[in-house]
């Protein structure tokens, strides 16, 4: 008889099925937007046409618990490494204030996306808003060693600061080289717009990718800008939006809360947190504030009609199936109030230019330029409509709040509209058909993307680079978690951003707002709105968690930090057996 043989040759047809189900190895598309809210996309509950977005969250899965930084550098450092940002050294912004979690540069014990995935086979494109060094203007090439290219990506194009006109952009780089856009023979637009020029680059080095390296995987990070201020948007965009608005922010927030309610989003038991930023009713300049919500909706929109043109170029080179898209943003909604200053009163834009205009090979210095290029100069104040080149202003801490529909503050803060993120994965040779258009309830933080990169890139991390010890990975692979699957954490999640602190350990949060802010606590699972704190009936919790995050925040050189007081005479103020007669901060 020959059943040995047969059953030898079943056990090899099987194993061949089994092999040929398992996907290659993926393209991988991580896609972040700046300064958005948890519910501006429409398919988190917003008004704003986002089509794009909404089928790749249809045809994926839909993360409700992921979380951010509660700001656009930390962020950026902790995404790019894999590590809590004070371990990448940018535990705030880039000024270097001499202690290791605070040098304003990505340091040498953290290894970037692309440097991880290089060794795997992978080329590496950035596209986009880098901010992970203070060396913007470099006076040689020995001050570019973190700059894109010196951190592993194979090709550039974006700013190395964090802000920025969207029609005059400072810090415009291709490579290794500062560029004017109208002075750029590789793009020439009708009209530049910085959002489209990003997703017009993603789009061309997928194009690239596809015809010159079609044996070798890629990574791609692409970093908006949008919708962070200045409130830039052309004029066909704003017009979608026109009276969108004109009900004011409590109408708006309210058909958020139902719509979000309607997808499963929000537990009905949550109580939607205060308005916050004024009432509708008390706005003294009612044209100027939709306009301003105009214009962001408009950002949005731009950004997600070049997703589409991105997801194109992907399906017309072959590439869709087998690309993992991760979308996600940076921080919450954000309320600073820049350029809308009420001192005096606003200047109307001028019939002509009254400036020289500047040269079309000139290098744009300014975060916020003195003048356009045709002369006009920059125009700030309460009232400045935005939306031109020739303005400057944010859109407000009241529709701020909107934007963080039903959340507690915004960025800055690690309460929950300061860190809350939606986060869209997108893989159709790789996330299960019965797990299209799924919630994904479990909580997860930036620092799982690396780790799922490198699983997903079959890579290896490694323990040192030259003669550096590199911390280790912070985060976990969220690859279970696209089938439905549970992630092991071994340690519960853990924030701070300038004096604000948080823990994360299913289903409890503990926070507290500001460098001497009392703890408060919350039952996320029962109330994820942070409106019911629980310090003073579970003390016990609350001692334990402290001294969860006071280990974890020396271990990862959020200690000793740069807020007053120094945490030690914090502690000692607030001890965690007197919490329970603190109040949360409303």
């Amino acid at each position: 008889m020959k059943t040995p043989q047969i059953y030898l040759f079943l056990l090899l047809l099987g194993w061949n099925v089994a092999f040929a189900a398992e996907p290659r190895r993926p393209n991988i598309i991580v896609i972040m937007a700046d300064d958005m809210g948890y519910s501006d996309l429409g398919c988190y509950g917003g008004e704003i046409a986002t089509p794009n977005l909404d089928a790749l969250a249809r045809e994926g899965v839909r993360f409700t618990q992921f979380y951010n930084t509660a700001r656009c550098c930390p962020t950026r450092a902790s995404l790019l490494t894999g590590l809590y940002p004070h371990q990448a050294g940018i535990g705030h912004m880039m000024d270097d204030r001499k202690l290791e979690g605070y040098r304003g540069d990505l340091n040498r014990r953290s290894l970037t996306i692309a440097e991880a995935l290089k060794p795997a086979g992978y080329r590496s494109y950035m596209v986009g808003k880098w901010h992970v060094t203070k060396k913007v203007n470099p006076t040689g090439e020995s001050e570019k060693h973190n700059w894109p290219l010196q951190r592993g990506f194979d090709r550039f194009y974006g700013t190395i600061h964090g802000a920025g006109s969207f029609y005059d952009p400072n810090s415009l780089t291709r490579d290794n080289t500062l560029i004017s856009p109208f002075a750029d023979p590789a793009y020439r637009p009708a009209e530049f717009y910085y959002t489209d020029a990003i997703n017009d680059h993603a789009a061309s080095f997928v194009a690239d990718h596809a015809r010159a390296h079609t044996t070798e995987p890629f990574f791609m990070y692409v970093a908006h800008t949008a919708p962070h201020w200045p409130m830039h948007a052309k004029e066909a965009d704003v017009a979608k939006y026109q009276g969108k608005y004109d009900a004011g922010y409590d109408a708006i927030r309210a058909t958020r809360v139902a719509k979000m309610k309607q997808l499963g989003l929000l537990d009905p038991r949550w109580q939607t947190a205060p308005q916050a930023g004024g009432a509708w009713s008390d706005v003294s300049d009612r044209a100027f504030e939709i306009r301003c919500m105009e214009v962001y909706a408009a950002m949005i929109d731009c950004l997600d009609q070049g997703i589409g043109r991105l997801v194109a170029e992907l399906k017309r080179t072959g590439q869709y199936e087998n690309t993992l898209i991760l979308f996600l943003q940076d921080n919450g909604g954000c309320a600073e109030n820049l350029g809308r200053a009420r001192t005096r009163p606003p200047a109307p834009r001028a019939a002509s230019p009254t400036l020289p205009p500047l040269a079309a090979d000139y290098l744009q210095p300014d975060m916020i330029p003195k003048q356009t290029r045709d002369g006009f100069p920059m125009r700030q104040g309460y009232g400045v409509m935005p939306g031109a080149a020739d303005t400057y202003v944010a859109y407000g801490e009241g529709w701020a709040n909107v934007s963080n529909t039903p959340f507690r503050e915004f960025k800055h803060w690690v309460h929950e509209g300061g860190i809350s993120s939606p986060l869209v994965a997108h893989w159709p040779a790789g996330i299960p058909a019965s797990r299209r258009n799924a919630l994904e309830r479990q909580p997860a933080h930036l620092i799982d993307l690396m780790a799922t990169c490198i699983d997903l890139a079959g890579a290896t991390y490694p323990l040192q680079r030259a003669s550096e010890n590199l911390h280790p990975l912070a985060g976990v692979s969220l690859r279970p978690a696209f089938s439905g699957q549970s992630v092991v954490r071994k340690e519960p999640i853990f924030f701070e951003h300038e004096g604000n602190r948080a823990v994360r350990d299913d289903p409890w949060k503990l926070v507290a707002k500001g460098p001497a802010g009392a703890w408060e606590l919350y039952d996320m699972a029962a109330d994820r709105t942070e409106t019911h704190n629980l310090a003073a009936t579970e003390t016990a919790r609350v001692q334990t968690m402290v001294a969860q995050w006071e280990a974890w925040a020396r271990r990862t050189d959020v200690l000793p930090w740069i807020w007053n007081p120094p945490y030690g005479q914090l502690a000692a103020a607030n001890p965690p057996a007197k919490l329970g007669k603190n109040k949360a901060n409303p």
